[in-house]
C-alpha cells in the first residue's frame, strides 16, 4: 500500500521537496498549516507527516516546537537535512526596482535579510503562510511586488526568476522531522529526542537533570528552551542525546531525569542524520 504523506504545503514549498526526498514512492498531501498537518495524522488521512523543525541561520521552527512539546503525542521517527537555496520572483516582464512588497514565508525572509536590504531597500518585507503561498500573495498583489520561494513553487505559475541564490549564508539547511505514532525501531546510531522542565527554579536544577546524561557517556548534541507560557521567565527544556530510549544506558539516564523533572515527554528516538559540516 502506498504510504500516505502530509506536509504543509500548496505544492511547490520546500516541504514538499523534503516530503520527495524522505520517500519519492509516497502520496504527498498538501496541508494549509503546520498544525493540519499533524491533525491529518490524527484524523487518519496520512500515515506520516514532514515538518521543519530547525534552520541552519535562524534556528527552531517554534510553530513545530510547540506543537510537539504541548499539542501532539505523534513521536519523531526520523530526520533529514534540506539545502535550502532561494530565488528571486517576479512577474513576466516586471521591473524588479518598482517592488514595494517582497512576500515569503517569515523563516525564508529573515535568511534573505541583508539581500533585500542592499537590493531592495524600500520593499515591505510581507510574511506568506508558505514559500509557495508567496508566489500567489505576489501576483494577486495590487502593489508592485516580488516573491521570495524555491525554484520548484516558480514552476507552478507563469512567473520568472530574475536572481538565484539569494539567501545570506549559502551554507542554509533546513531540519525535518518525519512524525507518526510510533518512532524509529533501534539501528545503533541514533538520537532521542526529550522535553522537561522544573517544578522550581533554583541553582543546580537543570545540571543535575544533564548529569544524568554525562555520567553515562551519553553525547548531548543540543539543547534549548522554550517558555512554559504560564509564567515569564519558566521554561521548558528540549534536549536531543545520542543514542535509542531503548538502549540500556539511555533508558537508565531518562528514569534519572524523570526523577528531577516536574513534566518530561520522549519525543522519539530515531537513525540519527549525519548532517555535512
Amino acid at each position: 500500500m502506498t504510504k500516505r504523506l502530509a506536509y504543509l504545503g500548496p505544492p511547490g514549498t520546500y516541504s514538499e521537496d523534503a516530503a520527495r526526498l524522505y520517500d519519492a514512492g509516497a502520496e504527498l498531501l498538501p496541508m494549509p498549516s503546520l498544525p493540519a498537518v499533524v491533525k491529518s495524522v490524527y484524523d487518519g488521512g496520512a500515515d506520516e507527516c514532514i515538518v521543519p523543525i530547525e534552520n541552519s541561520l535562524e534556528g527552531a521552527v517554534t510553530i513545530t516546537v510547540d506543537l510537539l512539546i504541548r499539542e501532539t503525542s505523534l513521536l519523531i521517527k526520523g530526520e533529514l537535512a534540506l539545502p535550502i537555496h532561494h530565488c528571486l520572483i517576479a512577474r513576466p516582464g516586471a521591473r524588479p526596482g518598482d517592488a514595494r512588497v517582497v512576500y515569503s514565508h517569515p523563516q525564508s525572509l529573515a535568511q534573505c535579510r541583508d539581500y533585500l536590504h542592499r537590493n531592495f531597500p524600500d520593499a515591505v518585507p510581507m510574511p506568506s503562510l508558505s514559500n509557495s503561498a508567496a508566489v500567489n500573495d505576489m501576483l494577486g498583489s495590487a502593489e508592485p511586488a516580488l516573491a521570495i520561494a524555491g525554484r520548484r513553487a516558480a514552476g507552478n505559475y507563469d512567473v520568472e526568476i530574475i536572481d538565484e541564490e539569494v539567501e545570506d549564508n549559502h551554507s542554509n539547511a533546513t531540519r525535518f522531522v518525519v512524525l507518526s505514532f510510533g518512532d524509529g525501531k533501534p539501528t545503533g546510531a541514533d538520537k532521542t529526542s526529550l522535553c522537561f522542565n522544573f517544578e522550581t527554579d533554583k541553582p543546580g536544577t537543570l545540571v543535575t537533570a544533564l548529569q544524568e546524561f554525562s555520567s553515562r557517556g551519553i553525547n548531548l548534541n543540543k539543547i534549548e528552551s522554550r517558555p512554559t507560557k504560564q509564567h515569564l521567565g519558566r521554561y521548558i527544556f528540549w534536549v536531543d542525546i545520542d543514542g535509542h530510549r531503548e538502549d540500556a544506558a539511555v533508558a537508565d539516564a531518562l528514569r534519572g531525569v524523570r526523577r528531577h523533572a516536574s513534566m518530561m515527554k520522549v519525543l522519539g528516538s530515531y537513525p540519527r542524520h549525519e548532517f555535512d559540516g
